[in-house]
């Protein structure tokens, strides 16, 4: 090779300086941008990109100003002695975890003035005895990929020169020491589909039972009220049972005293109340729901008050009375009839300030509020909560110990409400023509609110504890969903959707990492 190709400013200069020999030299010479190296201490390689391998027995590699833009995968996998590598001044924009992999001697690392952005995760991570680490002069993009980075820095013994957010914007210019990981919002989620059930429904709801874990489907054009149960081999639901009911619209189950009831509902033929028997396994009835009372179920709501069991039925007919039913040991009796002849839809039931209220959804007329008076044991008319019509159903939820409502409208938008103290405040509307099932939920931390609509896809928003709003998270594909219920077992959250007129779909809550890629 001639002297004038020894100083080609695009060759790598590569040091064969052999453990014998670094023992001779105290010092592990540096070979320049130019490549002017002595002919007893390197060989140079015209190329523009970076050989698939090295010589053995390296201790020292510098590979300056070559302008290539890649390194091979395992390219320094068998340099078990190399120490010194230099790799700067060139056009890298991306590097393989992979890419320092074997470098157990490696003491001394030089990425400055590349074009890298991001870096991959554990990059460094079995490089044991770096001691010193050169990123300077790199475009950093300052998101979660880099998380991982600062998190590192703060751990490491390594001498790590300053180093700058090229961005985003919020981070530009800012020392990525100066970072902590606390700075990154790196937790995101989504929900996919884990199991189809071949049938419509209209209502779904979760229940345990002995252990298990249940689920309950009113099934109209079916003729069932269908119970599955989770198998915790398969991690599946499977079907356990059915109730033959030519036209449910819901199907509400309810614990007490260990025995299992369930409320059936239906459109016509009347409505019944269910016990299950373990011996033989079968729902076996024990009581019908007066017809002349509630003639149009729409909507079933289970609760206690004072230590007594209650169920109250919303009834959509122009002549039937949404009613409330007791328990008493032996069965449901009739304890009082609310708002009738308004066509209600959903019943809330809801705590606010120690005191029960119901809440009633109706086609005719605003959302309607009754109180629990306790002397009397009756529930009383209370308030409007607001002079919307239409709506189909309301939700509470809590944050941070504030209550919210959801009220969900088919024609009109919804409408998120605040507790106020005396009065519910409108904060917020979310587009949502064609709803008529709204759900909000929580996973882990993060607090949820799903919108059905049967016009288009479904939303999935997420709460903004900054803006105190609820934001757009995910767009759901279903057809005409019309109650929604979570489910967590094993492990796994669970949000099942009961479809009118599509599959009944089981999606689940995936957690992601943003920061682990």
């Amino acid at each position: 090779m001639d002297e004038a190709h020894m100083f080609d400013s695009s060759v790598l200069c590569l040091f064969l300086l052999r453990e014998s020999n670094a023992r001779r030299a105290p010092k592990i010479p540096r070979c320049p941008a130019t490549c002017s190296c002595t002919k007893d201490s390197a060989f140079c390689v015209d190329t523009k990109a970076i050989p698939k391998s090295f010589p053995p027995g390296i201790i020292s590699l510098t590979m300056v100003n070559a302008a290539f833009n890649t390194i091979p995968e395992g390219a320094f996998s068998h340099l078990h002695l190399l120490q010194f590598l230099f790799i700067e001044n060139n056009d890298i924009q991306a590097l393989s975890k992979y890419t320092f992999r074997g470098l157990k001697s490696l003491t001394h690392l030089s990425l400055s003035n590349n074009n890298l952005q991001q870096l991959p995760r554990d990059l460094f991570k079995h490089l044991d005895i770096l001691t010193d680490l050169d990123l300077r002069g790199n475009s950093f993009h300052c998101d979660c990929k880099i998380k991982w980075l600062v998190d590192w820095m703060e751990k490491t013994n390594t001498s790590v020169p300053a180093i700058y957010c090229a961005s985003p914007f919020e981070f530009q210019g800012r020392r990525v020491h100066d970072l902590t990981p606390r700075d990154f919002n790196c937790i995101s989620a989504d929900f996919a589909v884990y199991e189809t059930f071949p049938f419509h429904s209209v209502s779904v709801e979760s229940y345990e039972f002995n252990g298990d874990q249940f689920v309950a489907f009113a099934q109209p054009d079916s003729g069932f009220c269908t119970l599955y149960i989770w198998d915790h081999v398969e991690m599946l639901f499977r079907k356990f049972h059915n109730i033959t009911s030519r036209s449910a619209v819901y199907c509400k189950p309810v614990v007490i005293n260990n025995t299992l009831y369930m409320v059936v509902a239906q459109l016509f033929g009347g409505s019944h109340i269910y016990k299950w028997e373990e011996d033989p396994q079968r729902f076996v009835k024990i009581q019908d729901i007066d017809t002349t009372r509630v003639r149009k179920p729409n909507f079933v709501e289970t609760f206690q008050l004072d230590g007594e069991w209650y169920f109250v039925v919303a009834d959509s007919s122009k002549a039937g009375s949404t009613s409330i039913y007791r328990w008493n040991s032996n069965g449901f009796y009739s304890h009082q009839s609310l708002h009738p002849w308004h066509r209600d839809t959903h019943v809330e039931f809801l705590d606010v300030g120690g005191k029960p209220h119901l809440i009633l959804s109706s086609a005719s007329q605003p959302p309607v509020v009754y109180q629990w008076n306790r002397n009397q044991k009756q529930f009383a008319f209370h308030s409007l909560i607001t002079e919307l019509a239409d709506v189909q159903m309301v939700k509470h939820f809590w944050v941070r110990r504030v209550l919210y409502l959801c009220l969900t409208r088919f024609i009109g938008d919804s409408k998120i409400l605040r507790w106020e103290g005396q009065r519910f405040v409108e904060i917020q509307t979310l587009p949502s023509r064609g709803s008529m099932a709204v759900y909000p939920f929580t996973v882990g931390l993060r607090q949820y609110l799903i919108l059905g609509s049967d016009f288009s896809f479904s939303r999935v928003y997420l709460w903004d504890d900054l803006t105190q709003r609820f934001k757009p998270f995910q767009e759901l594909n279903m057809r005409a969903p019309r109650a929604f219920s979570l489910v967590s077992v094993d492990n796994k959250d669970i949000l099942l959707a009961a479809s009118f007129k599509g599959n009944t779909l089981a999606y689940q809550h995936l957690v992601v990492d943003l920061s682990a890629k």
